[in-house]
């Protein structure tokens, strides 16, 4: 990054201030403008390989969305992402060859969390994930691109283990076998959501895929969710994989790479709160088929979330960043000891959903 004039970067998008680096994010370089009235993001190409698909996704989503907005009242400057164009008209800016930038309206008067999950916060959390969806929900999903290819394709990733099982590349199998017998038994379950998207009784909606509570902007006085932000892995699937992946980390009483197991287990209360949130406002968009797997979609995204983790510690390591030697089998056992304790808790957590949506 330090080879890149951002000065030349901004002249594309017309500001002639300066920028300085802002949050804390894992994928793309992010910049505040002097100015506070704008972001700009280095887009990460190694992952997302096709920045303009990416980008017309992200505009065809938010374009929709603001339309949304303002039929209903509300503020599309602050409730959605506002992408800004370059000089020349078009939605990110090629640098070179392997850096693409891309610039958004900032959202002012607005927070993100981090660590607390305070009840609140989830009822919040899941009243900001389900609006995104409800607003969506008629937005035509075949339109948009797939920005990463079987993202959530649970049986290909159970595949993607067995291989890595098979060649051991980094002589790793030996030592986790309990790990690997723990994935390979609860692989019969892993095609629940994927079966029913090919055979059409799961409707393909517009999903974000990627909804850690962090991923929501809060007003900073009222703590309300506010906007919907990163939007890169906006693409057609299943509102099951959000409402699975917003709990796997929400619900956990731990962080996904703590290694002391007794920490490790899912909070129903924490449940609760998010899928009363998040019901009040997608209960009466779901179908049938939708609410019988609410309940099942936080194991799910846990699950595929573990065996990701072990895979790539038998492959060496070579995609999720590791900081010790162990981290990726860490996780593993971290997601696991999760799968389990969800297990034990399942009807519970039945008997919510079927609470807060009456079938």
């Amino acid at each position: 990054m330090n080879s890149i004039n951002l000065d030349e970067v901004l002249r594309q998008f017309n500001i002639q201030y300066s920028a300085e680096r802002y949050g804390n994010g894992h994928i793309n370089d992010t910049y505040l403008i002097q100015s506070d009235e704008y972001i700009l993001q280095r887009i990460n190409t190694s992952i997302f390989k096709n920045p303009y698909e990416l980008m017309e996704n992200i505009e065809r989503v938010t374009d929709f969305l603001r339309k949304k907005i303002i039929n209903n009242g509300g503020d599309p400057d602050r409730e959605t992402l506002t992408v800004i164009k370059t000089v020349d008209g078009k939605n990110c800016y090629q640098y070179d060859a392997h850096n693409y930038f891309r610039m958004y309206k900032f959202v002012t008067d607005t927070v993100t969390v981090e660590n607390e999950k305070t009840n609140q916060i989830l009822l919040n959390a899941g009243v900001g994930f389900g609006r995104f969806q409800k607003l969506l929900a008629d937005f035509p999903a075949a339109q948009l691109h797939e920005t990463i290819a079987d993202f959530h394709h649970t049986p290909k990733r159970v595949e993607a283990l067995k291989k890595a099982v098979e060649t051991d590349a980094a002589g790793r199998a030996g030592g986790v076998k309990r790990e690997i017998d723990f994935a390979l038994s609860h692989a019969g379950f892993a095609d629940v959501v994927v079966k029913g998207l090919e055979d059409g009784s799961i409707p393909t909606r517009v999903t974000h895929n990627d909804t850690k509570i962090n991923n929501i902007l809060f007003d900073k006085t009222t703590m309300e969710a506010v906007c919907v932000i990163d939007l890169d892995t906006v693409m057609p699937g299943s509102v099951l994989y959000d409402f699975g992946d917003a709990l796997r980390m929400g619900a956990s009483a731990a962080a996904e790479d703590e290694t002391d197991l007794g920490k490790v287990w899912f909070s129903e209360e924490a449940f609760q709160y998010f899928a009363q949130g998040y019901c009040q406002e997608m209960g009466e968009t779901l179908a049938a088929s939708e609410i019988n797997l609410l309940y099942i979609a936080p194991k799910l995204l846990t699950y595929e979330c573990g065996i990701r983790f072990l895979t790539d510690y038998l492959n060496g390591d070579t995609y999720f960043k590791i900081h010790r030697e162990s981290h990726n089998l860490d996780r593993a056992r971290n997601q696991f000891q999760l799968v389990a304790d969800i297990e034990k808790k399942e009807e519970a957590l039945k008997g919510i959903i079927d609470s807060l949506i009456k079938k």
